[in-house]
């Protein structure tokens, strides 16, 4: 619950359904973290909204594997959880990965005197970020962090 706390949760916010999937940290892994999302999601949130949160969760998941877990072995852990609240989604990707301060990385390619759209490992953060109402990545733990992508309704 304390981490709901963190990242600005009301007694407001009445959680619906909640889902959980743990996947080796390997992009083959794509497929099933996506098929799971449709499957879980398909009764609870318009084709819309879920078609934008399918693309962040392909974002963060790859990102997860590409440079979260980057000097990790394959077998790894990663953590997916979803959350349905009464006025929103959220997704929680858990890695094991070293700190990265995202809102920093996103200043710094903003202030950038190139475009970073066109640096094709960079635009997803901004696809996230776009496609997502709050987007954060929290440090949970001495070993784990969080990437949280909320997106309403």
């Amino acid at each position: 619950m304390g981490l709901f706390k963190r990242l600005g949760k009301t007694s407001d916010d009445t959680l619906h359904k909640q889902f959980r999937l743990r996947v080796k940290s390997n992009l083959e892994a794509l497929v099933e973290v996506l098929q799971w999302f449709d499957r879980m999601t398909q009764s609870f949130v318009s084709e819309k909204c879920r078609w934008a949160c399918k693309l962040a969760l392909a974002e963060g998941f790859t990102n997860t594997v590409r440079y979260a877990h980057q000097d990790l072995p394959k077998t790894t852990p990663i953590d997916i959880e979803v959350y349905i609240f009464n006025n929103c989604l959220e997704i929680r990707i858990w890695d094991w990965g070293l700190p990265f301060d995202l809102h920093a990385k996103l200043e710094a390619l903003r202030d950038s005197p190139n475009d970073p759209l066109e640096k094709e490992s960079d635009r997803g953060l901004f696809f996230m970020q776009e496609l997502t109402d709050d987007l954060q990545y929290i440090r949970a733990s001495e070993k784990r962090n969080c990437l949280v992508m909320k997106k309403k309704f």
